[in-house]
C-alpha cells in the first residue's frame, strides 16, 4: 500500500442514480490520483433495500417469510451497487473490482439479520491495494462460519466501514451521506441549525441514542474502541472544501492531518 489508507462508505442517497454513482466514483479517482489507497464500501442503490423487503412480504403472504431467504435476498441489493461502482471506477480508467463481504473476509456470527461481525482477514484487501486496485465492497454483509450469507440490520454498511478500517489500518473513514455533517440540532425543522466540523467519539453516541439517525451505533463504538478516525459529510460535498464533521481526534498531528485530507481536488465530486 501507498500514501494514506482511506474508507469511503457510500450510503443509498450517494447512488441513488447512476449519475450520483458516477459522480461518487470521479471522487474515489480524485483521491486515487493524490496516491491514496482506497477501500470503497456500498449500501444498496437509493430505496433497494425497502422495495426487496417488500416483495418477500409479498411472496411469502401470510407466511412468516424465511429469514435466511431474506437475508439472502437483501444482500442482493448490496451486491449490485457495489458492482455498479466497480464498473463507473474502471470506465474512469480506476482498476477497481467488487467484493461481497465474505470475499472480503468479513465473517461473522449470530441469527439472520442481526449478525455480528466477529473479526475480518485482510489479506485479499491488502493484496489488492498493494496492486493498486480498489477493493469495491458490499456493505451490510458477511458470511458465518457455516459458509451462510447473513446481513447486519439496518445501518450495517457503516459498521462495515469502521471494521474495514480498523482492520487495515486506515488513517480515516469517509461516510458519505445524504446530510453535509453533524449539526447541533435537526437542520430539517430549524434553519439556523449550526453544523459542528468536530466532535468526540462519546458525543456523537449520546446524539445517536438520543435518536439522531446519523451513524449506526455500533459503528460509532467500534470506531472509538479502535481508534478509528470518521468524516462525516454529504454526497454533493465539494472535494476541496471544509464541509462535515470530523470525529475522534485529540492528537497534535490530527489538524494536520485533516488540513491534507480536506485539500485533496478543488473540482466538484
Amino acid at each position: 500500500m501507498s500514501g494514506r489508507v482511506v474508507v469511503f462508505k457510500f450510503g443509498g442517497a450517494a447512488l441513488a442514480s447512476p449519475s450520483r454513482v458516477r459522480r461518487a466514483a470521479r471522487r474515489v479517482a480524485a483521491w486515487k490520483r493524490r496516491g491514496a489507497s482506497v477501500i470503497v464500501v456500498t449500501s444498496a442503490c437509493g430505496r433497494t433495500t425497502d422495495r426487496l423487503l417488500r416483495w418477500t412480504g409479498a411472496v411469502s403472504g401470510d407466511a412468516e417469510p424465511a429469514t435466511r431467504e431474506i437475508d439472502r435476498a437483501l444482500a442482493t441489493g448490496e451486491d449490485l451497487s457495489c458492482s455498479l461502482f466497480a464498473a463507473a471506477l474502471v470506465a474512469r480508467g480506476v482498476p477497481a473490482i467488487s467484493m461481497r463481504g465474505a470475499e472480503a473476509g468479513i465473517v461473522a456470527n449470530g441469527p439472520f439479520g442481526r449478525g455480528v461481525v466477529q473479526r475480518v482477514v485482510p489479506e485479499r484487501l491488502r493484496d489488492l491495494l498493494d496492486r493498486g486496485v480498489v477493493p469495491v465492497v458490499a456493505g451490510f454483509q458477511a458470511a458465518r462460519a457455516d459458509g451462510e450469507t447473513i446481513t447486519l440490520g439496518r445501518g450495517g454498511s457503516d459498521v462495515t466501514a469502521v471494521h474495514l478500517g480498523a482492520a487495515i489500518g486506515a488513517d480515516y473513514v469517509h461516510l458519505v451521506k445524504d446530510v453535509d455533517g453533524i449539526f447541533d440540532r435537526d437542520p430539517h425543522l430549524c434553519a439556523d441549525a449550526r453544523l459542528l466540523s468536530r466532535m468526540g467519539y462519546d458525543e456523537l453516541e449520546a446524539l445517536v441514542l438520543a435518536g439522531a439517525e446519523i451513524v449506526h451505533v455500533d459503528a460509532v463504538r467500534l470506531a472509538r474502541d479502535r481508534g478509528v478516525r470518521l468524516r462525516i459529510y454529504g454526497f454533493d460535498s465539494p472535494l476541496g472544501g471544509d464541509r462535515g464533521t470530523i470525529v475522534g481526534f485529540g492528537g497534535d498531528g490530527d489538524d494536520a492531518d485533516s488540513r491534507e485530507l480536506l485539500s485533496i481536488g478543488g473540482q466538484h465530486g
